[in-house]
């Protein structure tokens, strides 16, 4: 498929996870929320990516060693020179975090290349430099120990699970300060559309809640208060 459009990106920035996940799952799918991933840089802009994904396996004592990032065939490294600016590198690790799957160089040089974001269910190392970065990157926490004590690097752009969602790639993620939700890539625009519907009208529940109505017929709103809404967004221009 073609690359997301500048229009699907803006709509996506501008929704919340909680949003899509809705969205989501009236299209009827339930698992799409990542958990126990988390920013660690609380000063990052929403992400949105298309997802370039690396598979971890357990690390193997006769292979894995400092040695083995010499080489310029290593996944892990490739991964670092080949995601495509505007994608998010979503690491499979398993679920373990006792090993930091990057460390702060190699963010850097995610960032240098224009990178979206990175994604692991693992951890990270070197988190007190990549904390203060205007840059997402989403984990289980920190980890002082290098990746190669317990991961080996085996595959890229094939399917992986990060935090028990599957991740397909192409597929769109989008991550705020509450954590990261995975959009199938072919129905990443209509979702973006959708939710930005979604949250107007829940900007106008809001309103009339904090003015101190009933959520009764308001949330969810009944055909009365979908009229008053559609009539309120009429005199306002839409």
């Amino acid at each position: 498929m073609a690359g997301l459009s500048d229009e699907t990106r803006r709509l996506l920035a501008q929704a919340s996870t909680a949003t899509l996940t809705t969205q989501l799952f009236k299209r009827g799918l339930r698992n799409s929320f990542m958990q126990a991933v988390r920013r660690l840089t609380p000063d990052a802009p929403v992400m949105v990516g298309e997802a370039y994904t690396l598979r971890m396996i357990p690390a193997r004592e006769d292979l894995d060693h400092p040695g083995m990032f010499g080489g310029r065939d290593y996944p892990q490294r490739r991964a670092i020179e080949e995601c495509p600016a505007g994608a998010v590198l979503v690491i499979d690790c398993r679920g373990k975090a006792a090993a930091g799957a990057l460390g702060d160089i190699l963010i850097a040089r995610l960032m240098g290349r224009g990178v979206a974001g990175v994604v692991s269910d693992g951890a990270m190392r070197d988190t007190p430099q990549i904390v203060p970065l205007a840059f997402p990157v989403y984990a289980q926490g920190a980890a002082a120990p290098a990746s190669f004590g317990l991961h080996h690097a085996v595959d890229l752009e094939v399917p992986v699970g990060c935090g028990e969602v599957p991740v397909f790639p192409g597929d769109v993620l989008v991550g705020d300060a509450e954590g990261v939700v995975v959009i199938p890539r072919h129905l990443a625009d209509e979702v973006a559309r959708d939710a930005a519907e979604q949250e107007k009208l829940e900007a106008w529940i809001l309103a009339k809640v904090k003015a101190g109505q009933s959520i009764f017929g308001l949330y969810p709103p009944d055909d009365d208060a979908r009229r008053r809404y559609e009539s309120s967004r009429n005199d306002h221009g839409g």
